[in-house]
């Protein structure tokens, strides 16, 4: 006899089954023209995620071709068209992830590495299904049915099996998947959907060798995605954007009577009732859509305060960057306090009602957005009525205050003068090494700025990692921390909070996505970590006449003009400044190393700078040959400071070097290696512990 949760089960499925095969495709090679037959082998799944793009795995689109580049590479998608109808078009794709696996591909028969998704592109304008994509970073571990295509009976359908989520691995990024049933390997790359809440929360992609169940990936994994130049709308984005539009008009749609994702998730067994009231299925895929008209945020930031406004707590920082309105959704599910998911979607989909988007949005989409949270609003208790309707006033008198504000500015965008480093969130790198040994410690943070004085969100970490090994162990967290921090304005600062000994760590040209070097995507400076001689020689700590030197020496380089100072040599003859030298040369003085950071004599002066209260100063990583002159690297850089006139500048003029001398400008050559020492105090560094090795 069947339980209570069985029987939801059954008639989840039963309900969500149809809904889901008719947006779920078979993938196998690309048609061949007038002569082609149809009878291509299946290299797996697929299901459509928004009008004209469909979701896989890597390795389903790698299927046959272990030299064949895969994006870009055309495929077939056969779906469904109709009841009883197949239509077969044709696909590109568009992008995999990870994107090292162009370079990278495992072994026969190996995993490939997560998250092992692929976009394609349909070549064609078809008529088709799409799921529904959950917008929660995590998935409830419970009842799930797969699905994909099969051919138990001779010919290849598309067919679903259920099981129970039996928990997550790799932070995340992959769902365990119960053995109550086998996963056929024409499987792989199909979805994975919730049966209690009624979306898609995964991609099949591996079954285990003994017995039943297997792994899928997380479709939040989308959001790392390639981010595209600030200033563009990103695919992420993009997709997600036709995604809840496509909902949003089958949901208002009379043209039919076939039930849609939103219908069915009306006549769900309920979910748990705790939490306080929830919007319905209907008002959600209705909030989604109207908030898919408007112009996507303008970062991951500006998404989590508007978020831990509505929650009344700060998000759990360990969750992926929110990329778009409907991320932040899925963050305001199970609040706490009771106070309950309407009431903070209602104050969430309020304040972006009246913030400063990106771009002006379409004539009236602000206000029709806020007309539906007043009419939705109706339903719930008068007080959040109320509360809601003067936080509507409060935000649109501070956006007219803000607007006002900004009339006289520059049109550099706001609060930032032109070529200066964003002040925003930046992305705070620290490493720490071993003793004598070469390994390392490191940490990558989201440093939120002056806005938010001292706050640090931590990203990712790890011990004992080799110099060589660094660029790889670090590359998911960094993309991830420039993913919560980059704007559509411009792409956030990569900070590197260092011990001077390792100045000569080349940041600047690790990779991250694609092939185009960190320092020159974004501005790259150095820091001295916090707490290290941040006072004058024989002074105590916190010295407060040393503070201040070092602020009006802050304050003199930002106003300008510059001096260059040769710090480390003299006419090319290495050299070691004293003290006494340091501290008598002008405030708006800019000392400038031109040798090996982890040597004597610059290893001594770049401590003995700080200590002098120079938050500004240049150094370089030694040239390929030890005996080329460093009179042209003096010569570049005094003729840049000149034209800087003041700091601000500098971290993004050298930022254009490195595009110059990555571009192969032969006049930029001399500015190889070069990296800048920027210890903003307006950016103070927490003072904590280091990581420790293992114990």
């Amino acid at each position: 006899m069947l339980d209570r949760r069985t029987g939801g089960t059954a008639r989840a499925y039963e309900l969500l089954e149809p809904l889901v095969q008719a947006a779920t495709v078979r993938v196998h090679p690309a048609p061949g023209g007038y002569g082609d037959r149809g009878n291509h082998p299946t290299w797996g799944s697929g299901f459509f995620i928004a009008p004209g793009w469909v979701l896989t795995c890597a390795h389903v689109v790698g299927e046959g071709g272990a030299a064949v580049r895969l994006v870009g590479r055309e495929i077939g998608i056969t779906f469904s068209s109709g009841p009883r109808t197949t239509g077969t078009v044709t696909g590109r794709v568009e992008c995999v992830l990870p994107e090292r696996l162009e370079e990278r591909r495992p072994a026969r028969r190996a995993l490939w590495d997560l998250p092992d998704l692929a976009l394609v592109r349909v070549l064609a304008p078809v008529s088709h299904a799409c799921v529904r994509l959950t917008d929660r970073a995590r998935p409830r571990l419970d009842e799930v049915a797969y699905f994909g295509c099969t051919e138990d009976l001779g010919i290849p359908e598309i067919t679903g099996r259920t099981t129970r989520l039996r928990g997550t691995a790799a932070g995340g990024a992959a769902l365990r998947l119960g053995d109550d049933d086998e996963i056929e390997p024409g499987m792989s790359g199909g979805p994975v959907v919730d049966l209690g809440r009624g979306e898609v929360v995964g991609v099949v992609k591996a079954r285990r060798h003994t017995g039943g169940g297997g792994l899928a990936v997380s479709v939040v994994q989308l959001r790392t995605l390639p981010l595209d130049a600030a200033g563009q709308i990103g695919l992420y984005r993009r997709v997600m954007q036709a995604h809840d539009l496509y909902h949003y008009d089958e949901h208002l749609s009379d043209l039919d009577s076939r039930r849609t994702w939103t219908d069915v998730h009306g006549e769900l067994p309920a979910a748990d009732p705790y939490g306080g009231p929830r919007l319905t299925p209907a008002e959600i895929t209705t909030l989604c859509g109207l908030l898919a008209e408007l112009p996507p945020p303008g970062s991951s930031e500006a998404v989590r305060a508007l978020v831990e406004a509505a929650r009344g707590e700060e998000p759990d920082p360990a969750l992926p960057a929110p990329l778009s309105w409907r991320d932040g959704l899925g963050m305001l599910h199970d609040p706490p306090g009771g106070t309950g998911e309407a009431a903070a979607m209602l104050r969430y989909a309020t304040d972006i009602s009246v913030a400063d988007h990106r771009e002006p949005p379409a004539p009236g989409s602000d206000e029709e957005l806020w007309d539906w949270v007043r009419a939705t609003a109706e339903r719930l208790w008068r007080p959040l009525r109320r509360e809601l309707g003067e936080r509507h006033d409060l935000g649109l008198a501070e956006r007219e205050r803000r607007r006002r504000a900004r009339a006289g500015r520059p049109a550099h965008g706001p609060g930032r003068p032109a070529q200066a480093m964003p002040q925003g969130p930046s992305v705070l790198l620290e490493a720490w090494a071993h003793g004598w040994e070469d390994v390392y410690d490191w940490r990558v943070s989201v440093l939120a700025g002056p806005a938010h004085p001292g706050r640090l969100t931590p990203v990712g970490s790890g011990v004992r990692v080799t110099r060589a090994g660094l660029p790889e162990a670090l590359r998911d967290s960094l993309a991830e921390a420039f993913r919560r921090c980059d704007t559509h304005e411009a792409p956030a600062a990569l900070e590197v909070a260092v011990a001077p000994e390792l100045f000569g760590l080349p940041v600047d040209t690790w990779t991250v996505t694609g092939r185009v070097p960190l320092g020159v995507q974004r501005p790259v400076v150095l820091r001295y970590p916090a707490g290290s001689g941040a006072h004058a020689a024989g002074s105590p700590p916190h010295d407060p006449e040393a503070a201040h030197r070092r602020a009006d020496r802050w304050s003199r380089v930002q106003s300008g003009p510059l001096l260059d100072e040769r710090a480390d040599c003299a006419h090319g003859r290495p050299r070691s400044p004293s003290p006494a030298w340091l501290d008598g040369l002008a405030d708006n003085t800019v000392p400038v190393h031109c040798r090996a950071a982890d040597q004597e004599p610059t290893l001594g002066s770049l401590h003995a700078v700080r200590e002098a209260g120079y938050g500004v100063a240049v150094t370089r990583r030694p040239p390929a040959d030890p005996g080329e002159s460093c009179a042209p690297f003096h010569r570049g850089l005094r003729e840049e400071l000149t034209e800087a006139g003041h700091g601000a500048p500098l971290p993004v003029r050298l930022q254009a070097l490195r595009a110059r001398s990555h571009g192969a400008d032969p006049d930029a050559y001399w500015s190889d290696g070069t990296a800048l020492v920027w210890d903003d105090p307006a950016r103070a560094l927490p003072e904590d512990e280091p990581l420790q090795g293992d114990l």
